[in-house]
């Protein structure tokens, strides 16, 4: 009986899993951190990992289909356009007057 050799490890397989862990990583920072623009960096790291792992399963000897680079593309400009819009948010909140009851008061109305 013959014995199988291991397949290599290709880069498209080391890019799935660094993208899985990168994945995982930025869900449990977004669980464990309270602060929003922490919060909007995790989504990032988030969406960063899910990049990862659709350009790594994108490769391969015989990968002739454009579609997985043409997602990540996509991707990357609509993260970009909601970290902006996030950001602008976050903004807003931290300049937003507060009630006396939601802890420091914000600056009074003139």
């Amino acid at each position: 009986m013959e014995l199988l050799a291991p397949e290599p490890v290709s880069a498209g397989h080391i890019y799935a899993v660094t993208g899985a862990i990168l994945t995982a990583l930025g869900f449990y920072a977004f669980i464990v951190r309270r602060h929003a623009l922490r919060q909007l960096l995790a989504v990032n790291v988030v969406g960063a990992g899910v990049f990862l792992i659709l350009g790594g399963l994108g490769r391969g000897p015989d990968a002739i289909d454009p579609m997985p680079q043409a997602l990540v593309i996509t991707g990357i400009v609509v993260a970009v356009a909601l970290t902006a819009f996030g950001a602008a948010m976050i903004v807003r909140l931290a300049e937003a007057p507060r009630s006396p009851d939601q802890g420091k008061a914000g600056k009074p109305d003139a």
